[in-house]
């Protein structure tokens, strides 16, 4: 190939590095390779993203997972992925495969990510977090290791094993691989995690499980990619300042700018997505370049907080509840190692909360107190309830539908 046309690729379409290499979960190291084809399997997922890259060579739109009708095809390289799927059923994401290019040369300065790093994802390729991470370290050289599908123990010995450099990760993946007593990994050196907040126990353990990696959070979405980024000066419960590139603008609900207080977060950013594929309208909002998915979100200081979902917002007695903002103080608490918040209804308030916890449970009272004194006898939860297992999603995140549909 003419060394202008791969420039142009690099730029436009997604091209597997000449250096980079992917592993699964026995191994073995493979170069490029596959058929084109439109829909794929997630599992292989070696194999999967053979296909997915012969795929952009080809200039046929791709999607790994979710069986149905093919992506549309268009005049720019394109791609779906696939949101998180936490209030329902995962929503297809139409992408330029440069929205995602745009970030990885940022992310090749911020993280050291090239021809060398070892690069490892926990999570499936359906889920958007490690979809990004996997084409990502192709596209720049390195080698990755894909481990979805084993046990977090193994998990553990892997990564130790492999000497993985760069982890992407979400918090319950991480929780579950430091709850299956994963040794210490001095190797890794930058730890980035996505797809929820980092209580501050979870950091501490985390801080212990790689004592020499660097610890981030991104608040992101499958529509918008990367929109903040945390860092040294990140208050406990931010999610970051703005990730290079973005602007972030709140909003009321009649769309006026928001000077004080909390808003609707508005994003623009060369990393948004160009809309929804299929049927499915979708929950998120394109307006002049802007895009929201409908979370709510304060700034002080430069620094974003995310307050919750429009979709989860509660309210009680006239007062707005963000269910998501408790659920964040559950997880620090002492002995609570999940949370969740659902509403329930109530012929007085309309609704009340309650908690769903996992972890120990003589510590009850004195989280629900603890949770009353910080929100107020409303907003707090009426009643906890414990639980032994935690379903999960696809994506790792709680799956809350499970959760509501066992309360009383």
């Amino acid at each position: 190939m003419p060394p202008s046309r791969i420039s142009e690729q690099a730029e436009t379409q997604f091209h597997w590095h000449r250096a980079a290499r992917v592993a699964g979960p026995d191994g073995v190291m493979h170069g490029p390779g596959g058929v084109a084809l439109a829909v794929i399997a997630e599992q292989p997922g070696v194999a999967a993203l053979q296909v997915a890259f012969a795929a952009a060579d080809a200039g046929l739109p791709f999607r790994i997972g979710v069986a149905g009708p093919a992506p549309d095809a268009a005049s720019l390289p394109m791609f779906e992925t696939l949101t998180g799927g936490s209030t329902g059923t995962p929503r297809r994401i139409l992408r330029t495969q440069a929205s995602w290019i745009a970030s990885f040369r940022i992310n090749a300065a911020l993280f050291g990510i090239g021809p060398g790093t070892r690069v490892a994802v926990l999570g499936a390729l359906s889920h958007s977090l490690a979809l990004y991470a996997g084409i990502e370290a192709l596209h720049l050289g390195a080698d990755l290791h894909l481990l979805a599908g084993i046990s977090p123990a193994r998990q553990g010995r892997e990564l130790r094993g492999r000497g993985v450099h760069l982890l992407y990760a979400t918090p319950v993946q991480l929780r579950m691989l430091a709850d299956a007593g994963a040794e210490a990994m001095p190797g890794l050196s930058r730890l980035v995690v996505g797809g929820g907040a980092l209580d501050g126990a979870l950091r501490a353990r985390l801080s212990v499980l790689f004592p020499a990696a660097r610890i981030q959070t991104f608040y992101g979405a499958a529509e918008t990619s990367f929109v903040a980024l945390s860092g040294p000066d990140t208050p406990d419960g931010a999610a970051g300042e703005p990730y290079p590139g973005v602007e972030i603008a709140l909003r009321d609900e009649t769309g006026m700018a928001v000077a004080d207080g909390s808003g609707q977060v508005w994003v623009r950013s060369p990393y948004l997505a160009a809309g929804y594929a299929g049927a499915d309208a979708g929950s998120g909002l394109w307006s002049d370049g802007w895009v929201s998915v409908g979370e709510w979100g304060r700034i002080e200081g430069g620094q974003l907080t995310i307050l919750g979902r429009a979709s989860r917002m509660v309210r009680i007695a006239d007062q707005s509840v963000f269910p998501e903002e408790i659920e964040a103080f559950l997880l620090v608490q002492p002995g609570v190692r999940d949370a969740a918040v659902l509403p329930r209804p109530d012929a007085l308030r309309g609704q009340v909360l309650q908690a769903v916890l996992r972890g120990d449970a003589t510590v009850e009272q004195a989280v629900l107190s603890a949770a009353r004194a910080r929100f107020g006898m409303l907003a707090a939860p009426r009643r906890a309830h414990w639980r032994t297992d935690w379903p999960l999603l696809p994506s790792g995140k709680p799956d809350l539908a499970a959760l509501s549909a066992d309360l009383p």
